[in-house]
């Protein structure tokens, strides 16, 4: 790979450090998919939930720092879709049923009579609240061994590595234009 990546003028050091962070990632992606610390909250709490209805839940609940929300917005199931990145009636679906078990309500929209909302429960409050205090219990004993200073330096440069993900899809194509028409070309070759 690194011979690749040479020939389209990425330096060795940088090819390095590429495939370190590209190998902690997967590692990372395999782990998060798997949603270990989620099952085990919901396990732990003996929930009869699955981890889709617990993330209707927090979408409803909505925290500012994961979805941007102000408190006073009212979550509507197009809104919950959004958030979670699903179909809009799959979101209806699993909404309906957190109803039906009493962890969600419909309501009246404050703002326009015409729309329904969704809310969550006392019991869903509830839910959200222990799971994620679990969740915090668990990251913040993990940081507490890590200094001020690299939480400082960790938590910024996190955030702007992640960004790379929301360009990727936007700039790269362009961006990589003949290095992209070239590898193009190589894999019409090996069709021979």
């Amino acid at each position: 790979m690194k011979a690749i990546l040479d020939g389209f003028g990425v330096d060795g050091e940088t090819s390095d450090h590429a495939l370190e962070l590209d190998a902690i990632l997967q590692a990372w992606r395999r782990r998060v998919q798997k949603r270990e610390l989620g099952e085990m909250a919901l396990r732990e709490l003996n929930l009869p939930l699955d981890l889709p209805k617990l993330d209707v839940m927090i979408a409803i609940w909505a925290p500012s720092n994961e979805f941007g929300a102000t408190g006073a917005d009212e979550t509507m199931v197009a809104t919950i879709a959004s958030r979670l990145g699903i179909d809009p009636s799959r979101a209806s679906r699993l909404v309906s049923e957190l109803i039906t078990e009493g962890y969600a309500a419909r309501a009246v929209s404050q703002q326009d009579a015409r729309r329904t909302i969704v809310t969550l429960t006392a019991r869903g409050n509830a839910v959200v609240t222990a799971v994620r205090t679990i969740k915090f219990l668990i990251l913040g004993s993990f940081l507490a061994d890590w200094s001020e200073e690299e939480i400082a330096t960790f938590t910024p440069l996190l955030k702007r590595f992640s960004l790379w993900a929301d360009e990727v899809d936007k700039t790269a194509p362009e961006r990589f234009r003949a290095e992209i028409a070239s590898l193009r070309a190589g894999l019409d070759e090996g069709q021979d």
